[in-house]
């Protein structure tokens, strides 16, 4: 029922003008920070951790935070509408030179991206650029959420790989092709992630897109959506990252994860308003860190 009400919705909301959209989400956003106590508290707890912020500060971002969200989540909708040919009326891209000469490289990319601006758009804007585009993503708690988002992902052209091994070796498969793999790197990474310090608190961390470049031999580039005031969207494109070998893999992995979770922190420091405070990005204490070598299996095959 969700699935179809949801659809529904999509469908109504793509006859809408973005700029009456836009003034839509503002509205939903302001709704959700009003009611929704759990999540806002939550947010605000964080954002003042991190940032060092008055209570006046924090929820002046924290409802504009709400704000970017209510309209994410009508632009996600949204996102049957946007064509090949329509796309740059609502997104503009900054150094798509450097994402072509790392993918001429014939290894595949690791885009490094968080939950900043709308990240949903930013596959958008590379498949509809004519770059082939996968993305590894985290299944929502609502299945029926979870497939009217992956079928939205699906209309402007990107593969969508969740956690489970048999979809790690087709994300596998798609670098070696030489595609586009996208990481939400900014989220709690449990047990078996790196416990790397971020805003001053130690925080459990994605080794993916490191795991992935050193597998791979691809390169990685940060690539972030930043709402701007007009309403427009520009994707910013960052300097590309190696994974260097000096002999220790692990250590070699960790160092890398830091050199970007270094980027992730200042792209979130500079667009606080865009970013997801209520995420539960410390929710794995340090104690429960898991020792151990971090693999890619493929073709059968374990390697380090």
């Amino acid at each position: 029922m969700q699935y179809r009400i949801l659809m529904f919705m999509s469908r109504v909301i793509c006859c809408l003008p973005h700029s009456f959209l836009m003034s839509l989400g503002k509205g939903l956003g302001i709704l959700y920070y009003k009611f929704i106590k759990k999540q806002r508290e939550l947010a605000l707890r964080q954002i003042r951790r991190s940032l060092q912020l008055s209570e006046e500060a924090a929820e002046k971002i924290i409802r504009a935070a709400f704000i970017n969200m209510g309209r994410n989540f009508l632009e996600m909708l949204y996102m049957p509408h946007l064509s090949k040919e329509n796309f740059q009326r609502y997104i503009e891209i900054e150094n798509l030179d450097r994402l072509k000469a790392a993918l001429a490289e014939g290894h595949g990319v690791v885009i490094l991206t968080g939950h900043v601006g709308n990240w949903e758009w930013l596959s958008a804007a590379f498949t509809f650029s004519g770059l082939p585009v996968t993305a590894i993503a985290k299944p929502q708690p609502n299945e029926q959420y979870t497939r009217v988002l992956n079928e939205l992902r699906g209309m402007v052209g990107v593969e969508i790989f969740s956690r489970g091994t048999s979809e790690l070796l087709a994300a596998a498969r798609a670098l070696k092709k030489g595609k586009i793999l996208g990481f939400l790197a900014d989220q709690d990474a449990g047990p078996g992630g790196a416990f790397i310090d971020f805003f001053g608190r130690t925080a459990a961390t994605p080794m993916g897109p490191a795991v992935f470049s050193k597998k791979f031999n691809s390169p990685v580039l940060p690539a972030f959506i930043l709402r701007q005031p007009n309403g427009r969207h520009k994707v910013v494109i960052g300097e590309v990252l190696r994974y260097e070998d000096h002999g220790d893999s692990d250590r070699d992995l960790f160092l890398l994860t830091e050199r970007m979770t270094r980027i992730l922190e200042r792209i979130i420091r500079e667009n606080p308003t865009q970013w997801l405070w209520f995420q539960k990005r410390w929710n794995t204490p340090p104690d429960e860190k898991k020792e151990r070598h971090h693999v890619i299996k493929s073709e059968g095959a374990e390697h380090e």
